[in-house]
């Protein structure tokens, strides 16, 4: 007897695809595992707005401060980029990373010792945050917080990464409080060192869970090194970078829950059982490991109120530890780490202006004269240091 046999359709084929699921392979450990850097085809597709919204408001904050600091009309057109007008950047031996003058970080809301200890502005620490030393400095932070920051929202979403970073930055805007001295500094690396905290604690927290784990944690520490590097360039806070990274290791550690891994559903369950894998893994993340979690949130509420409240009292912590200043800043014959109060004799003959330092007898010519007493003093710390 011939048996006739009808051909597969397409249909079929497609159907018997869509119900194959793949399973563990018995004794195999990498098959329950996952790298920590995916490949983008593997990873959750998520919108990354909030980075975006980050990104974009930097950038409009740095505009804004170019504008503010208008080289062309306050330095008398002796600046750097001069095509840019409004927008030029100060001379390279004033600020090396392409940027405007002391007096505009001052006035944009840098951290400074006078202000914040005289005239009591505390509410610095919530503008320092948004300001970059200059262009250099914003092109450095932006890149690394795009890699960091779309990483991390992808994985666990905008609220927790909102959170890490605004507290990050405010709890590391605090920490450099009480260290800051006389000269203006500004904290915007204390929000994306949260976002590399964060990520470490992901890592370290799970670490039984990922391959590749040491090329992970190459990639985290060079990017966390280069950009503490960076510090030590004038007006760029270290101290500022290492609040904002404990405070985010320890956030990780509150926030970010062990990954679920993927599981495919059984072909006779279908979407009861996607409901109940999210219902289990809700509460599976609700009791995720409670005492490290609680441990590490009595940690960080206690730093941030400890610094809070010696940010409050004017604390200076410089005055008990003479080295701590070299943490923020590498004296080189350009600038000094010392923190001191500069004032100039000041004389104007024939279009000229002559700055004679008070303190080492140093002097200096300036092709001009019409210039601010903010500007004058830029200048004076200038032939000082």
């Amino acid at each position: 007897m011939e048996v006739t046999t009808e051909p597969k359709t397409q249909i079929d084929e497609a159907s018997h695809r869509n119900l194959s699921f793949s399973t563990p392979i018995a004794g195999d450990p990498s098959s329950d595992k996952l790298p920590f850097f995916r490949h983008r085809s593997r990873q959750i597709k998520r919108d990354t707005w909030l980075v975006s919204v980050f990104v974009l408001l930097q950038i409009v904050v740095f505009a804004v401060t170019m504008g503010v600091n208008d080289c062309s009309g306050n330095s008398n057109g002796h600046c750097a980029a001069k095509l840019l007008g409004r927008f030029s950047f100060q001379p390279l031996s004033e600020n090396p990373m392409l940027g405007p003058s002391a007096s505009t970080f001052e006035h944009m809301g840098g951290l400074y010792w006078n202000a914040l200890v005289e005239k009591h502005e505390i509410w610095r620490v919530l503008t320092s945050p948004w300001l970059h030393s200059g262009l250099f400095h914003l092109l450095i932070n932006l890149g690394s917080l795009i890699f960091v920051g779309i990483f991390m929202e992808q994985r666990y979403g905008p609220l927790r990464i909102a959170v890490i970073y605004f507290l990050s930055g405010l709890v590391g805007s605090l920490f450099a409080v009480l260290f800051v001295r006389n000269i203006p500094s500004i904290c915007s690396g204390a929000a994306f060192f949260g976002l590399i905290g964060a990520m470490l604690s992901a890592l370290a927290r799970n670490w039984n869970l990922y391959t590749s784990k040491v090329s992970a944690l190459v990639i985290i520490l060079t990017i966390s090194t280069v950009n503490f590097l960076i510090g030590f360039l004038p007006y760029i806070d270290n101290f500022a970078n290492i609040g904002g990274f404990i405070s985010g290791f320890l956030l990780g550690l509150v926030l970010l829950f062990t990954p679920q891994l993927r599981q495919d559903p059984p072909p006779h369950k279908g979407k009861l059982f996607e409901d109940d894998m999210r219902s289990s893994t809700r509460l599976k993340e609700m009791f995720d490991r409670p005492v490290l979690r609680i441990v590490c949130l009595v940690l960080f509420c206690g730093i941030f109120a400890g610094v809070l409240v010696a940010a409050c009292w004017g604390v200076n912590l410089n005055r008990y530890c003479n080295w701590c200043r070299y943490v923020d800043c590498v004296p080189t014959r350009k600038w000094s780490c010392s923190d001191m109060t500069t004032s100039c004799e000041a004389m104007v003959s024939d279009a000229q202006l002559t700055l004679t330092c008070m303190a080492n007898g140093k002097f200096r010519i300036f092709p001009y004269t019409n210039i601010s007493q903010a500007r004058t003093q830029d200048l004076c710390t200038l032939v000082c240091t």
